[in-house]
């Protein structure tokens, strides 16, 4: 049996597609905009990211399925904990870009995600959102 929960947040950002692929996939730079998240490249088409506070967080090991600058990235989330698939889209959008972040993830306990996630997903979707923000500040 397993546990499939999805999460997703949208954008307004007043760039071009091209300058908000550039930041949202210049992995170092994720930590200026991402809430609580620093990652890098970690190896030709894998991408590791620690999410947390100080030493409490996990750790999120993900593989570049698709790749097509500057509209889509699209990862496998591998690690131990983080399983499944994630996609950031940048679309063209009058006075910039729409930038769209979706995650379909199997989290690690069944019986514990059914009972978590309709908590979570509001806090997961927030912060997503915030995220969004905080890189539509960024790249202005």
């Amino acid at each position: 049996m397993t546990l499939e929960v999805y999460a997703a947040a949208q954008a307004l950002v007043p760039a071009p597609p091209e300058r908000v692929f550039a930041l949202v996939t210049d992995w170092p730079r994720h930590r200026e905009w991402m809430v609580a998240t620093s990652a890098w490249q970690a190896g030709e088409g894998r991408v590791e990211a620690f999410t947390g506070v100080g030493r409490l967080g996990f750790l999120d090991v993900m593989t570049i399925r698709r790749w097509q600058p500057p509209h889509v990235v699209e990862m496998e989330h591998v690690g131990r904990l983080v399983r499944g698939a994630g996609v950031i889209r940048v679309q063209e959008h009058p006075g910039g870009s729409r930038v769209i972040w979706a995650e379909r993830l199997h989290p690690p306990l069944v019986v514990v995600g059914w009972l978590l996630w309709p908590l979570a997903r509001p806090v997961v979707n927030a912060l997503a959102r915030l995220s969004l923000r905080r890189l539509a500040r960024l790249v202005a």
